[in-house]
């Protein structure tokens, strides 16, 4: 993917304002049951990456509808930043990480720490750990490696699991949560 021009960034401030007026209408769900429950009429996903300084705030899907110039914009941030290469990111994982967000009643940004991973990075990391796939779903499109400062691995994959729509990695030590779209499953301490 190449760098945004500032057509894009004129259509994210567009979104931006939108979302000052309208996201005080969107409904919150405290204890949602369900995948999606939360997110309401707007979904919303705020993340930073510690690796290259870019912060998202983006309203990615209204009344229904995938806003396609937010989700390109998502899979920009969600890139391999080691190799600058990027695939679709799933828009189930993003609603999974965004219903999650919502569930955990924080305005803070995740911190993410991993989205699509190249082969080759994916190898290089597998290489160095033995918690990493062989057939990762971050090499889809599908997985995202998140982190939280004011809430706990365990409140975070809490808050995944509610969803009931994917698989949620617990990893205490390093202090993260993997969410995909895959198979519903949990694994970790």
């Amino acid at each position: 993917m190449t760098k945004h021009s500032s057509t894009s960034f004129s259509r994210r401030g567009l979104l931006g304002a939108f979302a000052a007026t309208t996201i005080a209408a969107a409904p919150t769900f405290s204890n949602a049951a369900g995948f999606l429950r939360g997110s309401g009429d707007i979904r919303r996903i705020k993340m930073y990456s510690g690796r290259t300084g870019e912060k998202l705030d983006m309203i990615y899907w209204i009344e229904g509808e995938y806003i396609p110039d937010a989700l390109k914009e998502i899979t920009y941030f969600m890139r391999d930043w080691r190799t600058d290469t990027a695939k679709n990111i799933d828009a189930r994982t993003i609603d999974i990480m965004a219903a999650s967000h919502n569930l955990l009643d924080v305005t803070e940004p995740y911190m993410l720490l991993s989205g699509y991973r190249s082969p080759k990075t994916n190898a290089m990391l597998r290489s160095n750990s033995r918690g990493v796939a062989k057939n990762s779903l971050h090499m889809k499109g599908q997985a995202a490696d998140l982190r939280l400062a004011s809430r706990s691995v365990s409140q975070m994959a809490r808050a995944a699991s509610a969803c009931s729509a994917g698989g949620v990695g617990r990893y205490s030590r390093s202090n993260f949560v993997h969410m995909d779209c895959g198979p519903i499953r949990t694994w970790g301490a």
